[in-house]
């Protein structure tokens, strides 16, 4: 099943290929996409992957008349993730996700990503309970016509803001097409976007740094606008290892995700 163009999940390019009840499998694109601050090929929307897939399943075994929201995603990459999806770049990394543990007040899902059947990283998604809103917002049913958005700033509706300088920037704009049904930006476009500022701030001038692990620690409510935006800085580069830390601001100035980056040679 493929997702309507004009929400965060169609314009990723993510396609549902099975779900049931604590399990769920889906792929998403890869081809072509770069880090807008970089230039370079990333896997930073793997992200938004896991966040979907791992939380679809921690959402399916909610009791009833409550929600859920991601509080945690963690994801450790395959040492040779990016020739993978360099090696076939037309072919989709798909996700199965699965239910971990027993249903409590964080439950917890974890997912396997492939590539052409090889393995690209392994992931988790813890989610809380939240009273179910009044109201959410509906995705339209209608698929629509037309083409994926060609480059990631565009399918994330996100801008370079600070390219130059320790601290690397990405304004997230106000766009309701990146918006969850809570009318928030969705929790996998801010986990890519910490990606794409985190492993800039490591490769500089030239540096060649691969992104090892990710993880993300969801704080409060996301939202776009004129001065919401993402933050990476390097913690420090080594010979062999590198540590990075990022953040999504809120317009009132609030850090409303945290996340840190660990990348290999």
């Amino acid at each position: 099943m493929r997702f309507p163009l004009n929400t965060p999940l169609g314009r990723m390019g993510i396609e549902s290929l099975d779900e049931t009840p604590g399990h769920c499998v889906a792929s998403i694109p890869t081809a072509g996409l770069l880090n807008p601050l970089t230039g370079a090929p990333t896997l930073a929307p793997l992200a938004m992957l896991v966040d979907h897939t791992g939380g679809l399943v921690n959402h399916s075994r909610r009791p009833a008349g409550t929600w859920t929201v991601s509080s945690e995603l963690a994801i450790e990459f395959a040492p040779d993730a990016d020739e993978l999806l360099a090696s076939a770049p037309q072919t989709p990394v798909i996700a199965t996700g699965t239910m971990f543990g027993p249903t409590v007040s964080a439950p917890l899902a974890v997912c396997e990503l492939t590539h052409d059947g090889r393995p690209v990283a392994t992931a988790t998604v813890r989610s809380v309970y939240i009273a179910a809103p009044d109201h959410t917002v509906e995705w339209p049913d209608d698929a629509g016509a037309g083409d994926l958005p060609p480059t990631l700033t565009e399918r994330m509706s996100v801008q370079v803001a600070e390219s130059g300088g320790a601290t690397k920037t990405l304004r997230q704009l106000s766009d309701s097409v990146v918006n969850n049904m809570l009318g928030i930006v969705h929790g996998g476009i801010s986990a890519a976007a910490l990606e794409l500022v985190a492993s800039a701030a490591l490769n500089t001038e030239g540096t060649d740094l691969r992104t090892g692990s990710l993880r993300v620690n969801y704080l409060r409510q996301f939202q776009g606008g004129t001065h919401a935006r993402y933050e990476g800085t390097a913690i420090r580069v080594g010979r062999t290892t590198a540590v990075a830390d990022a953040q999504a601001i809120g317009d009132d100035g609030r850090t409303a995700l945290l996340a840190r980056l660990t990348a290999y040679r």
